[in-house]
């Protein structure tokens, strides 16, 4: 949990460096079809950060990668981090971390 915690706290931080990444942005079909067509991720999750961005979560449960974007308002969509190793869980307050 305090995994997940420290990456969306990573992609509100580089919400503002996004629009540097251009090289990582376009319009948010065509990431999320990209997304999906080359590594069937599909959205998990989505927020919105303190700047009014929105931030996604882009998984698959099949090969364990994922994806976060931050898409500005009224901008491109942009991937900020990506990795392996996506797990699903269910903790509930007080769950000890295993």
């Amino acid at each position: 949990m305090q995994r997940i915690a420290l990456v969306v706290s990573f992609a509100m931080f580089s919400a503002t460096m996004a629009p540097a990444q251009s090289a990582n942005c376009a319009d948010h079909t065509v990431i999320v079809d990209r997304l999906a067509a080359g590594y069937g991720e599909t959205r998990q999750s989505l927020g919105l950060a303190a700047n009014n961005a929105v931030v996604e979560i882009f998984a698959s449960t099949d090969t364990g990668t994922w994806t976060i974007t931050v898409t500005q308002a009224g901008g491109p969509t942009c991937m900020v981090a990506s990795g392996e190793g996506w797990q699903v869980l269910n903790e509930t307050l007080g769950d000890t971390p295993a």
